[in-house]
């Protein structure tokens, strides 16, 4: 009888135990997360880091001739760059975004949640896009694989676009479908506006199919009717822009507010700054910050060889770079430019005229500009002809992407806004960025001998 007892207290004592270690985990580190708590910081992630604040946005304002750094050359703004450089946007848009991104839209797929697994895929596209187009050939069929697959081989950038159509025709799919739960606070970019979404999905598409007007076995009439077709479902006002709200609390701050701030040593370049000024464009107090030591708009000439006081630049205006000022991704105004410019391959002038004004005009709403300021502006910049089109849409649709990554792709696609070397430059205008140290250590690809003025597969 003894015996028994112990031997259910024995069995009692050890089930206990087992109870009390099946619930000692570490909530820091759970291994399953929900959908709403992956979305959340993977949007903050690509609003401040991949389109605005990561070492290669700033790289390509440099490049761009936006931003300047008050020290001596050399340095970034004279295109003096090292594969390391690149070693934290790399990691950053594969581990975080691209990997989490894979999870979530897995996740959704299981959990029959197609919103959430039609927003991971159209972000897999803005981040594949924004990959390929800095560094062309890059890995994703055999990454992100984990310990399966340590030496990724590189896809080829052409695959890489049809991998990226291909994923947006999927989010369109599965927001299509219109069931399951839809996000709500949770997706900081559309508060779980599928439709909005939708639209989204279909602007990136023209806009990717528009990159490709002279690549390799595409022709410009060809990518300019997909770009339209795919237009006809995409956003339709400025309540559709892709952006990003920021309380501007400590913390909370807008990623240009960060990029201009004092201690960061950058400033507006005299090449932006002196191109607002010359076309006396109503946008430039938004834009542009006066100098704080003048009042003037004055602009840092990039490549000089002295160090002024910060004090003597301008910085980012209030429309995008005070503390609480929104940051736009992908806006609607870059909609009516796209159309613009494949009206202008198709049909010429006469059919892109009328949307290069709604273009601009929708960036002056933006901005909130007086309607006979937009007149004034409108008339002063004239009428396109068959010489001055195409190099008028990029212009403006330069200004109407202010600071975006975008830029510098329409710059090597079209050689617009013209730019010319700067001084005591280390090369001609870098077309590309250096694949980043950390990879060329841990997976070796031919590709990775690239340099900064080699182009990618698209730009020619």
């Amino acid at each position: 009888m003894k015996k028994i007892i112990w031997l259910l207290l024995l069995t009692t004592s050890l089930g206990g135990c087992k109870k009390f270690i099946d619930v000692n985990k570490d909530p820091n580190n759970p291994v399953d997360v929900q959908e709403s708590l992956l979305l959340s910081p993977l949007e903050v992630n690509i609003a401040s880091v991949v389109s605005s604040l990561g070492t290669v946005p700033i790289h390509v304002n440099h490049f761009m001739q936006n931003i300047a750094l008050n020290q001596p050359v050399p340095n970034t703004g004279t295109y003096t760059v090292v594969n390391a450089e690149m070693d934290g946007d790399w990691s950053n848009l594969y581990v975080t975004c691209l990997n989490n991104l894979r999870i979530l839209n897995t996740k959704a797929e299981t959990d029959g949640l197609p919103n959430y697994s039609g927003i991971a895929k159209v972000l897999t596209a803005y981040c594949l896009g924004t990959a390929t187009d800095l560094w062309g050939d890059i890995p994703y069929t055999s990454a992100l694989q984990g310990s399966t697959e340590f030496l990724p081989v590189y896809d080829k950038q052409e695959d890489i676009y049809t991998t990226v159509q291909s994923m947006l025709d999927n989010a369109i799919a599965d927001i299509d479908k219109n069931t399951g739960q839809v996000p709500g606070g949770d997706d900081f970019f559309y508060g779980g506006d599928m439709s909005k979404w939708k639209k989204l999905a279909y602007t990136l598409k023209a806009r990717y199919f528009l990159h490709l007007t002279k690549a390799p076995g595409h022709t410009a009439a060809a990518q300019a009717d997909l770009a339209l077709t795919a237009l006809q479902n995409a956003m339709l006002s400025n309540d559709d822009d892709l952006k990003f709200s920021y309380t501007g609390a400590a913390g909370q701050e807008n990623p240009y507010y960060q990029l201009f701030l004092p201690i960061s040593t950058v400033v507006l370049s005299s090449n932006l700054v002196d191109s607002l000024v010359a076309r006396n464009d109503p946008r430039l107090s938004k834009l542009v910050a006066p100098a704080l030591q003048t009042g003037l708009y004055n602009g840092r000439v990039i490549g000089s060889v002295n160090v002024g006081s910060l004090e003597e630049y301008s910085l980012g205006g209030p429309a995008y770079a005070d503390a609480a000022s929104v940051h736009f991704i992908v806006n609607y105004s870059e909609a009516l430019f796209i159309k613009a410019e494949a009206s202008l391959i198709k049909s010429g002038v006469s059919a892109a005229q009328d949307v290069y004004t709604d273009a601009v005009k929708s960036h002056m709403g933006k901005l909130g500009i007086a309607t006979a300021d937009v007149t004034a502006y409108l008339s002063s910049r004239g009428t396109l002809t068959s010489e001055n089109a195409l190099q008028r849409i990029i212009e403006e649709k330069n200004i109407a992407n202010y600071l975006s990554l975008e830029n510098y792709n329409d710059w090597r696609r079209t050689g617009f806004p013209i730019l010319t070397k700067v001084p005591n430059a280390a090369s001609d205008i870098p077309r590309r960025m250096l694949y980043p140290q950390v990879e060329i250590l841990s997976n070796p690809q031919p590709q990775q001998t690239a340099k900064l003025t080699d182009r990618v597969w698209w730009d020619k």
